[in-house]
């Protein structure tokens, strides 16, 4: 999938959320709708501020309350609308959701190592990373599909469902998406739209760099 049609110039701004408490204390969060932190709210609005400078055509993102906020600031700036999806949450980790990283290794040792190695692992009893892929890039390809020419569409998600929304529409098979590393608390990657299809042109941008804290580390 590589979500082109004859190379139309777009691009494709994936953007982590905002800092919470559980990212803090490295507790995972998955699909557990954690709100934004103070820190959060001012990463989101200082981030929002510099991709507003992209003058993006279109926001999507997560219905968790940590991803819609962030995107709500980028909304408040730019004036456009953001389309909520259930699709592009974070991961389901069954069990592992409410841990802390040091409690994840304790008791889950070798399904995070199995994981970390790229093997297909349900964490927690949860989803597949390339069940993650099959929910979230479908949704991020039909929204650029409806960009103009030259359009520029924001996702705002969560580190793992970007990471593995980034190696489908690259191509990658899955068990190199772990080669991407993780983002840090509302940086973001870029997608460019070249002639064979879309090319990673940024990842983890945003400022100096910052600790990953979060599912995905």
């Amino acid at each position: 999938m590589n979500g082109t049609k004859g190379g139309r110039g777009r691009r494709i701004v994936l953007w982590r959320h905002g800092q919470t408490a559980w990212n803090l204390e490295r507790r995972f969060q998955g699909s557990t709708d954690i709100e934004l932190d103070a820190t959060g709210v001012a990463q989101a609005r200082r981030a929002a501020r510099l991709l507003a400078a992209l003058k993006p055509d279109a926001i999507i993102a997560s219905d968790l309350k940590r991803a819609a906020a962030t995107a709500g600031e980028l909304s408040a700036v730019t004036g456009l609308d953001v389309t909520h999806e259930e699709a592009l949450r974070e991961t389901y980790a069954g069990a592992w959701q409410g841990l802390t990283h040091e409690e994840i290794i304790e008791r889950y040792g070798e399904e995070y190592a199995a994981w970390k190695r790229g093997e297909p692992v349900r964490r927690g009893g949860g989803e597949l990373e390339s069940e993650v892929a099959d929910r979230a890039a479908p949704v991020v390809e039909r929204a650029a599909d409806k960009l103009p020419d030259g359009g520029t569409l924001v996702v705002v998600s969560h580190g793992g469902t970007i990471r593995t929304t980034i190696g489908r529409l690259l191509g990658l098979e899955s068990h190199h998406w772990e080669g991407l590393g993780g983002l840090s608390n509302c940086c973001w990657s870029v997608l460019g739209e070249g002639a064979r299809g879309w090319r990673l042109l940024e990842h983890n941008a945003g400022t100096l760099p910052e600790p990953v804290l979060g599912d995905d580390d």
